[in-house]
């Protein structure tokens, strides 16, 4: 062995919400075990997304990490959807109160993994130089952690300040009195023009394709609330355990058809107006997620609020989405977002009506207008949940390369394994939950089942193991069935494996990025693999 080269048992990848949890779960085994960040400090999704207006759209409690009841009450969430720079102190505190900043590698952004069937190793090769020996990694890598801007031509000649929204500026960036554009209106852009409509000079909105998104309805969180939060701790976790989707939200159980239109009018009012969060979509009837007249009934109920809150009614109209229903993508969540184009600043471009033909030195030009910028904000998403996994070389059993394995679609087994890579496992991996559910509640659920996996495989004294071919044929019977009912299964959106920004892409191919079974269902699977001895798994 190079001198130069250093030996773990367990190496993780990522530094981001699963990754911290998963190396205080090895911390806590004894294991010999590192973990490797590309960024220059931890916190993933919240250390490189600083845009404005960044924060979560899930409840800040149901957020944080539920495996340690003092950590929770230690913590004093100050809103109900926290911001970023809030998160990012969390995740620190965490790390920090469990000792787990020793275990990491910072600036090590792995290029390439490469199994060794001899000794039964993985080398791992990072930018930075270093080389790692390692039994088993383990990937934290997050579902959306590599940016996608725009095919536009000429966007290398702008003149003036330009970047992704996951590439924000470290640096204040000045707002006033510029003129300033944003190509995308999905949940990062809205977000983003919420929070700056106010503070530029004129800001022009570039929408693509408009989306269906309601109140967040954020609050601070005061101190006896904050106690009550805390007393409430088994409750919150338990009803997440219970809900599909992983939130402090359960469905009306009534009945769509059960009740009167006066009474879903009534629900509907108390869900959009004072209930948080995704309550509209997950605490609504279930009906109006599964059946076409209920959900063409809520998406005409969500048209008309927007119509209500946008003065002018050619805006509001381009502003509602007449290719999905309510719910049929990733619905954004907003804090007073229609009511940015009632400002005489505002601009909003329909460029499914004047497409945007090129960037320019000096802005943008569509066909119909040229706009004079002196920024331009794209906020045009990622590569979805085989990103970051793609662009590391991964080279497996007789060099097989990963990538090339998921070029068309991901296969993997319960989202964990791949076969032909041995002693890969994947937390928040492609076709579990991770990108179905509440984030945090499904990496706990993929930590926890690796962690105990683990440990019997090191008690057993196992070197290789290898999820079987046919549990993995099985596991994407099962992916693509419970796809299949799904009613946003034909929609244009990174559920769906669409991109607009990435070759091949673009027509919506499906990819069958995740599993949408529900979290209950998919909890279900692994305790059966436990129970049953891991006989889906070969382990020698």
């Amino acid at each position: 062995m190079n001198k130069s080269t250093q030996a773990y048992e367990v190496i993780v990848l990522g530094a981001g919400v699963a990754g911290i949890y998963q190396i205080k779960c090895l911390k806590d085994l004894g294991t010999r075990a590192l973990l490797l960040e590309a960024d220059e400090d931890l916190g993933g999704t919240w250390f490189r997304n600083r845009y404005p207006g960044a924060r979560f759209d899930s409840e800040s409690y149901t957020y944080g990490y539920s495996f340690s009841k003092e950590l929770f009450n230690e913590w004093h969430w100050k809103e109900r959807f926290s911001s970023q720079p809030e998160n990012l102190r969390y995740l620190n505190f965490v790390t920090d109160k469990f000792d787990l900043r020793s275990y990491m590698r910072f600036n090590a952004r792995v290029k390439s993994m490469e199994w060794s069937e001899e000794d039964r190793l993985w080398t791992i090769k990072a930018q930075n130089g270093a080389t790692y020996l390692t039994r088993f990694v383990i990937t934290g890598v997050g579902v959306l952690s590599v940016a996608t801007p725009p095919k536009i031509e000429g966007m290398e000649s702008f003149k003036g300040d330009s970047f992704h929204t996951y590439w924000w500026p470290k640096e204040s960036v000045p707002f006033k009195d510029r003129k300033v554009g944003i190509i995308g209106t999905g949940a990062t852009g809205i977000q983003v023009i919420s929070e700056i409509a106010d503070k530029v000079g004129e800001l022009k909105v570039f929408q693509r394709r408009p989306n269906w998104s309601v109140p967040l309805n954020n609050s601070l969180i005061s101190d006896e609330e904050m106690a009550v939060i805390r007393s409430r701790f088994d409750e919150i976790f338990e009803t997440c355990a219970k809900s599909q989707g992983g939130f402090d939200h359960l469905p009306d159980r009534r009945g769509y058809y059960k009740v009167t239109q006066e009474e879903r009018i009534a629900l509907w009012d108390k869900l959009y107006d004072k209930t948080p969060g995704f309550s509209l979509l997950i605490g609504n009837f279930p009906e109006t997620f599964f059946d076409g007249t209920a959900n063409e009934a809520l998406s005409d109920y969500v048209a008309s609020r927007i119509r209500e809150r946008v003065v002018d009614q050619k805006i509001a109209e381009k502003l509602i989405p007449k290719d999905h229903g309510f719910g049929m993508q990733r619905l954004p969540l907003e804090t007073k977002y229609f009511e940015v184009y009632n400002r005489q600043n505002v601009d909003l471009i329909d460029v499914s009506e004047t497409p945007i033909e090129r960037i320019t030195e000096i802005g943008l030009q569509t066909t119909a207008e040229h706009y004079n910028l002196d920024m331009i904000i794209y906020a045009t998403g990622f590569n979805a949940v085989t990103g970051a996994m793609d662009r590391i070389e991964i080279k497996g059993v007789k060099g097989k390369i990963l990538a090339d394995k998921w070029r068309d679609v991901p296969s993997t087994y319960n989202g964990i394994f791949s076969h032909g890579f041995p002693n890969l496992l994947m937390v928040a991996g492609p076709q579990s939950v991770s990108g179905s559910t509440n984030y945090p509640r499904a990496i706990e659920t993929g930590v926890d089942w690796v962690t105990r996996f683990l440990k019997h495989v090191f008690k057993q004294g196992y070197t290789r193991i290898e999820a079987q071919l046919d549990a993995e044929t099985q596991w994407q019977k099962e992916v693509k069935k419970a796809h299949q009912q799904m009613p946003f299964r034909n929609s244009k959106s990174w559920f769906t494996g669409y991109n607009s920004n990435i070759k091949g892409r673009e027509e919506g191919a499906i990819r069958y990025h995740a599993y949408w079974g529900g979290a209950p269902r998919y909890r279900e699977f692994l305790a059966k693999s436990e129970e049953e001895g891991y006989q889906d798994i070969d382990m020698r």
